[in-house]
Parts: C-alpha cells; structure tokens; sequence
C-alpha cells in the first residue's frame, strides 16, 4: 500500500499551520514550514529536493529564529525600553492568544506598555515604548512571512527545476 499521499497532505498540513504560526505566537511558524517541507522532499525519497535546497531551507529557519528575537527588541531598544518592557510584550503575547484576534495585536502592546510603566511610572514614554515594540513585532511578522515565501519558492523551484 501506498502511504504518500497521506504524507504528502500531512506535509501540506505542517506548510498551513506553520504559515499560521507566522503570525500567532504560540505556534512555531517556521519550523513547522520547514518539517513540512522535509516532510515532502523525504515522500518523494529526495528525488526533486535534495541536499543543498534542504540545507538552505535549513539556514532560512535558523535565520527566521534571528528575525524573531532582533525585531522585538531593535524596536523596544530603539525607543530605550526597559528591560520590564520586554517582558511586559512576552507575557502580553502569551496572554494575547486567549484573546485572539483582537489579542494578538493588543497583548504585546499593552504588556511592554505596563512592564515601562511598571519601570518609569511615565503614561507617555510607557505608550511610545509600548507602540516602538508593537510595531517591530509587526516587523518580525512581515520578515518572517518574507522568510516563508522565499522558502516555499525555493522548494518549488528545486522540485520543478
């Protein structure tokens, strides 16, 4: 009996679900790409995928973990976050994803928000530390979703070359 289609859908599954994790933090988006990815190349016996286009994939997600913790933190440090602040936006986030959607976008926010209040006792610097960390997340969002799209293009363009 012939299992790759079942493996070639639960690598698809491993794709969707990573590229959702691109944007909630609960989820290790691009890993899960990548395991989908390799999911695939091994269905295939690494016919069309081989070596180098996996290795690559490999380096992209080692990169996207960069990307992950750089753009919180550039866009935190760039406004002179606390080190509160920080762990205000990790705890937001958690919290966020009980409340999601609306969650998603707010608990990173309000969580560095209150970790500077916490810190400075100053409504105002806590809002622009609070937005400066929202959006480099914002930020990682959209590199990582660069990151996905690259790697899909390379697998496909290392399947059909």
């Amino acid at each position: 009996m012939d299992y790759s289609f079942i493996f070639y859908l639960l690598a698809l599954m491993l794709v969707l679900i990573g590229i959702a994790g691109v944007v909630l933090p609960a989820l290790p988006g691009i890993p899960l790409v990548f395991a989908g990815l390799l999911l695939a190349a091994w269905t295939d016996g690494f016919v069309h995928v081989g070596w180098l286009p996996l290795t690559l994939l490999g380096l992209l997600t080692v990169l996207s973990f960069a990307v992950d913790i750089l753009a919180t933190v550039v866009g935190a440090q760039r406004v002179g976050a606390s080190s509160k602040a920080l762990w205000g936006t990790f705890i937001g986030s958690i919290i966020g994803v009980f409340f999601m959607p609306i969650g998603l976008l707010a608990g990173p926010l309000l969580g560095a928000l209150a970790g500077e209040y916490w810190h400075t006792r100053e409504l105002g610097r806590s809002t622009q530390v609070g937005l400066a960390t929202w959006l480099g997340i914002l930020l990682g969002v959209a590199l990582k979703m660069a990151l996905v799209v690259a790697m899909l293009g390379l697998f496909a363009f290392a399947w059909w070359l």
